[in-house]
């Protein structure tokens, strides 16, 4: 495979990375004392087209590529990783399914919009009592005439109750289980609707994260997305593109713990030389370099396959697993090397291990990651 960037994809890469540092650098410290949702970086990026980067050029998107997906992501993260959040779980988790398998009227309805920021978008399959286990949900979705009616709970939903649309699980034939999931769209603002509290987080403490309450919430069958029975469908093929997402993020954690922790080793000195000269810290920084290269190696051959429109899903798999695990490991890394100044608020690196554990959790724990590859393994060798 040719890892080698296009003209557009290194284009896109350095720009991203000047917005990055000249608009949320300073930003990102704040916001996550404070746990303020960041409106102004959404704005910046529905500006510059980041919030649309994948969506057809049709409905106001960018048109790229999956390859450009990840940097934009990459680059986001490394400096704010609440804002490749934001932006990751908008574009990979909403906009894209809706592009995937919504209607021709729901797609022009929405897309516009999502691709330009106008409206944020959020996932909602998770619910209190199922977490992994997606299958189990009990929001369920009666059918009343040209309606169906949405009553239950999700939880731990990125951009909360800060989003405009949302992509909504619910049984609609529970004795089905799996097969009577039906995935719906549904508008902040609509009669039954409603947020429950924001969680208070130990990492990307900015990103807006809530329950979702469902009161005979009223949905058109028109705004469902493929045909009823196929929401479990639409959300794993959701997923596996979102992991690709979140290996990114991973990786520009990553790669902001080692390019500080770089910098530092080269200015901070011990026993009268600088401590980039001891063995013990080389190698900790050679391993940080190896796993860098190596997750972007992961990642880039999942956005290919998706790409090229081939089976991605155990390579997702692989590059979500690996790339949130080196990031934890490696963070807290960076903070051995910073000493005791890395277990203090004044360096980022404290702050990049905990915006990194979350990469290990949400969109498919590291555990079912490893289900997932283990399966299609089985399937390739027996």
């Amino acid at each position: 495979m040719d890892f080698n960037y296009s003209e557009e994809q290194a284009m896109l890469q350095k720009m991203v990375s000047n917005i990055a540092k000249n608009e949320f650098f300073e930003r990102a410290k704040e916001i996550d004392k404070s746990h303020r949702f960041p409106k102004e970086n959404v704005e910046i990026m529905g500006v510059a087209g980041l919030l649309g980067v994948t969506i057809d050029e049709k409905y106001g998107g960018g048109g790229m590529d999956y390859i450009c997906y990840s940097i934009v992501v990459e680059e986001l993260s490394k400096i704010c990783a609440t804002t490749g959040t934001i932006m990751s779980a908008h574009l990979s988790l909403c906009a894209k399914p809706i592009q995937d398998w919504g209607s021709e009227e729901l797609k022009e309805k929405y897309l516009p919009d999502l691709a330009t920021g106008k409206t944020l978008g959020a996932f909602a399959l998770s619910e209190p009592g199922n977490g992994s286990d997606a299958a189990a949900m009990r929001t369920d979705a009666k059918e009343d005439g040209d309606y169906y009616i949405l009553n239950g709970s999700k939880a731990w939903i990125t951009n909360g109750a800060e989003a405009d649309v949302y992509l909504v699980l619910a049984q609609t034939d529970r004795a089905a289980k799996h097969k009577g999931v039906t995935a719906f769209i549904v508008e902040k603002g609509w009669a039954g609707f409603s947020f429950g509290k924001p969680e208070d987080k130990l990492g990307i403490r900015a990103s807006s994260t809530t329950q979702l309450h469902f009161d005979n919430c009223k949905v058109s069958k028109a705004n469902i997305l493929g045909k009823v029975g196929d929401g479990f469908k639409v959300a794993m093929t959701t997923l596996d593109g979102g992991r690709i997402g979140m290996a990114s993020q991973a990786l520009g954690i990553l790669r902001a713990a080692f390019e500080d922790s770089i910098q530092y080793s080269n200015v901070r000195e011990a026993f009268g030389t600088k401590i980039n000269e001891f063995q013990a810290i080389q190698f900790k920084l050679a391993n940080m370099g190896v796993d860098i290269d190596a997750a972007r190696g992961l990642i880039y051959m999942a956005a290919t396959a998706h790409d090229e429109g081939k089976p991605y899903s155990k390579l997702a798999a692989q590059a979500k697993l690996f790339a949130s695990e080196a990031a934890m490991r490696h963070t807290v890394e960076a903070i051995q090397i910073h000493g005791g100044y890395g277990y203090t608020t004044e360096y980022n690196v404290e702050r990049y291990m905990r915006d990194a554990k979350i990469t290990e959790i949400y969109e498919g724990t590291s555990e079912i990651q490893r289900i997932v590859i283990a399966k299609s393994l089985m399937k390739e060798y027996l």
